[in-house]
């Protein structure tokens, strides 16, 4: 039984963190589409293409399946709420 506590926990660390990731994509994404910061930062530029790179596989397949919507990309959100009910099914098992 501790084992999989222990597993939820790290899963849990894992889903957190990805979460965050997403979060600062987003707002990241907003700042250069507002020209609040401009693509000449180059720190802030590399940083949201690794995101980009590191999310890409993942949400492609969601945003496959989602209707267009235009500029408003719901396939994060649609990602945070499957990892919150993955956590939420993973805590049933793991606690009881």
């Amino acid at each position: 039984m501790t084992g999989l506590v222990a597993l939820y926990q790290i899963i849990d660390m894992i889903t957190s963190v990805v979460i965050m990731l997403i979060i600062i994509q987003f707002i990241i994404g907003l700042l250069f589409a507002f020209n609040v910061v401009g693509r000449s930062n180059e720190f802030l530029t590399a940083f949201y293409d690794a995101i980009n790179r590191l999310f890409e596989p993942v949400l492609r397949p969601i945003r496959n399946v989602l209707p267009n919507t235009g500029a408003i990309d719901f396939s994060p959100i649609v990602l945070i709420i499957g990892l919150n009910i993955l956590l939420i099914v993973l805590g049933t098992v793991a606690f009881g």
